[in-house]
């Protein structure tokens, strides 16, 4: 298993987690280096919260544990493509590459509906999607098919 796998593959356990507690499935891990220095799931719902994305959860924790909010040289691994709101985040946070698995055709900003690292803002973190993107989906596929039942 490669180094984003290891990463992308907690990513997934923490989506679990979200579905578990009955949270849109998506998980994400902050790292510097070889280490996790954030991680969080969506806590919307639980936290009554539309704040609560588990990119921003994230972030928020590696800034606490690296007790500053330039993130240069930290990556992002999330299961599902960043909506604006936390591509925004990534790029204010100067992260330096996010990984994502998979597409989200209603609200993803980097590749789906805008590539926002595009826009000439004043820092363009690196991109990588695809990262097991199967396994990303099927969680998020059988998420909403419960939901709806």
């Amino acid at each position: 298993m490669t180094r984003d796998e290891q990463f992308m593959r907690r990513a997934l356990e923490l989506a679990e987690m979200a579905a578990s507690e009955g949270e849109v499935p998506v998980g994400c891990v902050v790292t510097w280096g070889n280490e996790i220095v954030g991680e969080g799931y969506n806590r919307r719902e639980g936290d009554k919260n539309a704040l609560r994305h588990a990119e921003l959860i994230a972030i928020e924790r590696a800034c606490e544990a690296l007790d500053g909010w330039r993130l240069h040289g930290c990556e992002m691994f999330v299961t599902l493509e960043p909506c604006p709101m936390c591509a925004g985040a990534a790029i204010n946070a100067r992260i330096s590459r996010v990984v994502f698995a998979a597409l989200d055709p209603k609200a993803g900003a980097l590749i789906s509906r805008v590539m926002l690292f595009d826009h000439g803002f004043n820092h363009k973190p690196e991109v990588m999607y695809g990262l097991m993107e199967r396994e990303s989906a099927i969680l998020l596929g059988e998420f909403f098919l419960n939901l709806r039942k």
